[in-house]
């Protein structure tokens, strides 16, 4: 994965969330972003998905400009996968309808294509099971897992977490956790916001710390917890 932020500035009203926001990283798999609330992490998240505009400045995201128009975000769109921190699956759909719904509504897949790829991720994934319950006969750690299956479906360009064990207690953190250990066996490009640091290192290739709207620091996970050079990462670590 390749990733180019130049100049990234998004403001809500008065309160500046990115302040001029530079990056530039190559081959890079799995991407944590780190940072202490309202920092600015969920915020380029969300841009990177295409669910947020910015002010100014430009990403590169696999040599793609985001793009700014609705009509060409909708198509961007369709290549990324979102599992976001509330699961967000639907109510009154099983945990196999909750995955055959946008393969088959947004991206037109046959039906029997989508089943075909929803229950092999299931089975992969530890849950073909449980693929007629419904949401609230899940726990919350195969419901976040079911999230990551419905997004993977896709097959998404590049997959975007946003806190996806924040819901979770620590058993369950464990096994989202290992869900996504088993994506990186498939190198498959990862961007995910965590407040947890042993989250974080256990999932990250690379890590930037993201603070008042800047990059304040990065580099590989040993380097960042456990030589951390400025002294506002340092004093977020011991938080």
């Amino acid at each position: 994965m390749e990733i180019k932020i130049e100049k990234l500035s998004k403001a809500f009203g008065n309160q500046i969330v990115l302040n001029k926001l530079d990056l530039d990283l190559k081959s890079i798999h799995s991407l944590v972003i780190i940072g202490p609330s309202g920092g600015g992490k969920s915020t380029l998240l969300r841009i990177l998905a295409g669910l947020e505009s910015l002010d100014s400045g430009r990403i590169i995201l696999n040599g793609e400009v985001i793009p700014e128009t609705e009509e060409s975000l909708h198509e961007y769109r369709k290549g990324i996968g979102v599992v976001f921190q509330a699961f967000n699956l639907f109510p009154h759909l099983t945990a196999l309808d909750n995955i055959l719904l946008p393969l088959e509504k947004v991206h037109k897949i046959n039906s029997t294509e989508a089943e075909d790829r929803a229950l092999r991720l299931l089975k992969r994934f530890g849950l073909f099971e449980h693929r007629d319950k419904y949401p609230h006969q899940l726990s919350g750690g195969q419901q976040q897992r079911v999230a990551i299956v419905r997004a993977m479906a896709l097959k998404p360009k590049v997959l975007l977490l946003d806190e996806p064990t924040s819901a979770l207690d620590p058993a369950l953190t464990k096994e989202i956790l290992e869900a996504i250990k088993e994506l990186r066996k498939d190198q498959k490009d990862m961007v995910l916001v965590t407040h947890e640091m042993e989250f974080a290192r256990g999932v990250a290739d690379y890590v930037i710390f993201v603070s008042e709207g800047r990059v304040v620091e990065m580099g590989l996970p040993d380097s960042i917890f456990h030589n951390p050079k400025t002294e506002e990462l340092q004093e977020f670590l011991k938080a």
